[in-house]
């Protein structure tokens, strides 16, 4: 099936969003998809910080946007926006680097009201580094996430039944990509 980047966008190690993100990782490798994930914060901060596109963790990161087929990209959001890691993960990229992918945005915060942070900081970002198709998002709230004692994650009910679609649409879309023609 199709190469799937998994990108986690928090500057945390026990991140909510990242548990989150690589628990539909599993689900989209039960669609058959092969799953690479990317946690921006183990790219080293002087190359984030200081612009270094040739620092090999930016060229790397470069090179796993490139071979992807789809991407999926998970925030925290911080002030009604995505993380400054993400931010800053997003700048050192070519200006289109999603250009013919599928990309599936996720987002979550403590409170409902920057439930708008997807379609207003996030969405116009991967619109114009070129995304194909950006599917519909979704904005999970903090306290629908729970981490087990065991490590494992548990979301509430609610949460798991409507991040479903959203995954298996993205799924499903990704095999109606466009072919893109040479150029001549």
């Amino acid at each position: 099936m199709a190469t799937v980047l998994s990108v986690s966008g928090s500057p945390s190690a026990s991140s909510r969003t990242a548990r989150l993100l690589r628990h539909l990782d599993q689900r989209l490798i039960a669609h058959g998809h092969e799953v690479i994930p990317l946690d921006v914060r183990t790219v080293p901060a002087e190359a984030l910080l200081g612009a270094d596109f040739r620092h090999p963790a930016i060229v790397e990161a470069t090179e796993l946007f490139a071979r992807a087929d789809g991407v999926v990209v998970a925030t925290p959001v911080y002030k009604a926006s995505y993380s400054g890691v993400l931010k800053a993960l997003l700048d050192l990229l070519p200006q289109y680097a999603l250009t013919g992918k599928t990309v599936l945005p996720l987002a979550t915060g403590g409170s409902t009201a920057h439930v708008l942070a997807i379609d207003y900081a996030l969405r116009p970002v991967l619109s114009s580094m070129g995304a194909a198709h950006i599917v519909q998002g979704w904005f999970t709230l903090d306290k629908d996430i729970t981490v087990r004692e065991d490590g494992t994650l548990a979301l509430a009910p609610a949460t798991a039944q409507a991040l479903t679609p959203i995954v298996d649409g993205f799924s499903a879309a990704l095999g109606r990509r466009p072919v893109l023609a040479a150029a001549g």
